[in-house]
């Protein structure tokens, strides 16, 4: 069974477990979410969707 989740909201479970277990403040998360905004509009966003793609193929073709 394979199961399919969007990163955008694998990141924001990420972020909310922070905030409530290891003391990441509000503040840091919005800066790191306008970090991401930005970074998405850069020349670098190709290569960085390119990355991200090719790690999520290499994990899900693991076989367990």
């Amino acid at each position: 069974m394979a199961l399919s989740i969007s990163v955008v909201v694998l990141l924001a479970i990420v972020v909310f477990l922070l905030i409530r277990k290891s003391g990441l403040k509000g503040g840091h998360a919005v800066v790191c979410m306008l970090l991401g905004f930005y970074l998405a509009s850069s020349t670098i966003a190709p290569t960085v969707r390119d990355l991200t793609s090719n790690v999520a193929s290499m994990l899900g073709g693991i076989k367990f």
